[in-house]
């Protein structure tokens, strides 16, 4: 039986070796989201993914939030929080917490744990004056046209993939958190997903992954089990036309088809809380999630 269990882990090592070699030396940006840091064994689990994808020869790159950690610290502090179409209103007070929270001690303690678990990380935030991610202001507008003050919430307009690719090929995991800085010094909050996704443009990913709570797209958005595993930019607009995709996963969708269109050859939708799901969606034939192209022809000949 010990040899038998011996060679099936072989089989699957076997399986793993033709990714490993077609991914090796690729950049791959991991979205890790608030809601999977509320679960401190997930993370170690991802985090133990992201330290064998680096160990195998690719580049990961971590771009995090942390909206659960954040809403704590304006709780302790007896401020209340102000939500608009989805975006945190951000004024100077908040935006102190946000980069405390957010910048110090989650960023932080994401390369604690990468180098407590036996890898290398670095820290890009205000804090080492390594942050890489350079914005401006958001500037919205309400349905009648008139302007919506967010305060200190801004977009990303720049990356400085110099730096993050330094520590790449320096065999080290990047680890940086959603905010940005203007030309004058000004921070800002930035939403995580669109902080991933403008830096995996900025470096040409091969994968932008979103770690989330659900397992992928799913025919039915109740039951996990009618997830789609494989789609393409138009097959992603069908459903969204045909409603099959709809509420909270529409901007969601149309993010990663606006990032396909910009370079990113593959964007991965995942559930962070299932053990090993990196390691599952990228080293396996199958998947776990649901994986995103441009279209078919692109996808074979990767």
């Amino acid at each position: 039986m010990q040899v038998q269990d011996a060679i099936a882990k072989a089989d699957t090592l076997i399986e793993a070796m033709g990714w490993i070699r077609r991914f090796r030396g690729k950049t791959t940006v991991i979205k890790l989201g608030g809601s999977l840091l509320e679960d401190q064994e997930a993370i170690q689990h991802l985090l133990l993914d992201v330290i064998f994808m680096e160990t195998v020869g690719m580049k990961p790159v971590i771009v995090h939030g942390g909206g659960p950690s954040i809403n704590r610290a304006m709780e302790q502090a007896a401020i209340e929080p102000n939500w608009v179409k989805g975006r945190r209103v951000t004024d100077q007070q908040t935006l102190e917490i946000v980069e405390k929270v957010l910048a110090g001690e989650i960023t932080q303690y994401l390369t604690d744990e990468i180098e407590r678990l036996g890898g290398r990380a670095v820290n890009l935030n205000f804090a080492g004056g390594s942050n890489v991610l350079l914005g401006e202001k958001l500037l919205m507008q309400d349905e009648d046209g008139s302007s919506i003050d967010l305060g200190f919430v801004g977009q990303v307009t720049q990356v400085d993939r110099a730096v993050i690719e330094s520590v790449a090929y320096a065999n080290q995991v990047p680890v940086i958190p959603s905010m940005a800085i203007d030309e004058h010094g000004q921070k800002y909050n930035v939403n995580a997903d669109t902080a991933a996704m403008a830096v995996a443009e900025a470096l040409g990913a091969e994968k932008l992954i979103f770690l989330s709570d659900v397992n992928g797209v799913r025919r039915d958005k109740n039951d996990p089990s009618t997830i789609m595993h494989s789609l393409t930019a138009e097959e992603a607009r069908g459903l969204i036309r045909d409603k099959v995709i709809d509420a909270g996963m529409i901007p969601k969708i149309e993010a990663c088809l606006s990032t396909l269109s910009r370079g990113v050859r593959k964007v991965h939708i995942i559930d962070g809380r299932l053990r090993h799901s990196l390691l599952l969606e990228i080293y396996t034939t199958s998947g776990v999630g649901t994986e995103i192209v441009q279209s078919r022809k692109l996808a074979a000949a990767d």
